[in-house]
């Protein structure tokens, strides 16, 4: 490992950045310096640029891809080769971000996912619980039987995005069909193992159940896994929960970011009276 790298990992350690963050700054900055063949505290501001746009323009990533390239190699510019911050956002912009709407599916999609044909026991619930608790797929893979807290009927997200604890909603439901599972396979430690270890089945894993389900359900593709807590999220809203109280189920650290749902749900737009409704058009016939 070189001294850049260590220095690199050591600042992010010190700041507390998750293991997950730690892994793809470092990367980012190992793929620049691949890309021209050079140390990155060699570079000028020049070729960083030109780095952006090869992501950009060759290897058209996605803008939130590129957007993580920026923060790493800011990070690295300022916190470990101590560049003034206004060279670096000069040498490094974001991209603005495009606006996309979450793609859910219905609730009678949802019943045909959990009904596909080949899933299996363990699968089935996995998927189920990500919908019914709207977790995130690293949440549902970590989830541990000691987070199941049946009798506040709520559920246990430990260290979740942000390393922040919270708590979501368990439904009877869920609660019902996570007690035959366990009943069934007796799963120690970690809630969902992985079949040939203790360890948490692995967010692949989960990604790729989900997408086999969808396939043989005969659904429309609607994104990943991630859709389903976009579903679970958008039925709360039409099911009249208040967006304060949704923001936290979610643990979203700003209610912009959980706003972003009252856009898909259509029972709240199917709700709204126009003003003219209210006007008494007999009344006006008559006074005129």
């Amino acid at each position: 490992m070189t001294p850049l790298r260590q220095r690199l990992i050591d600042e992010l350690d010190l700041r507390g950045y998750a293991v997950k963050t730690r892994d793809n700054y470092v990367s980012a900055v190992i793929r620049l310096a691949g890309h021209w063949r050079k140390p990155p505290d060699q570079l000028t501001d020049d070729e960083i640029k030109q780095y952006l746009l090869h992501l950009i323009r060759v290897r058209k990533l996605a803008r939130p891809t590129v957007n993580v390239a920026v923060s790493a190699l800011r990070f690295f510019y300022q916190h470990v080769l101590g560049r003034s911050l206004s060279v670096i956002e000069d040498a490094l912009p974001r991209m603005r971000s495009s606006i996309k709407r979450p793609q859910v599916y219905s609730i009678e999609e949802i019943e045909r996912l959990f009904s596909a044909p080949g899933l299996n026991p363990k699968h089935r619930v996995l998927l189920m619980t990500a919908y019914a608790a709207g977790l995130r797929v690293s949440e549902v893979c970590r989830l541990r039987a000691e987070d199941i807290l049946s009798q506040r009927m709520q559920i246990r997200v430990v260290q979740s995005k942000g390393r922040k604890d919270r708590y979501t909603v368990l439904s009877h439901r869920l609660l019902a069909e996570l007690r035959a599972y366990w009943l069934t396979f007796r799963p120690k430690g970690c809630l969902f193992p992985s079949p040939s270890t203790e360890q948490p089945v692995t967010t692949r894993t989960a990604e790729r159940v989900f997408r086999k389900a969808v396939k043989h359900a005969c659904l429309p593709d609607r994104g990943g896994i991630h859709c389903l807590r976009h579903s679970f999220a958008t039925h709360m809203l039409e099911n009249g929960v208040d967006l304060v109280v949704l923001q936290r189920l979610l643990g979203h650290r700003s209610l912009s970011a959980t706003s972003i749902y009252l856009h898909v749900s259509q029972m709240r737009l199917q709700n709204v009276c126009s003003p003219l409704d209210l006007v008494d058009v007999t009344q006006l016939k008559t006074q005129a």
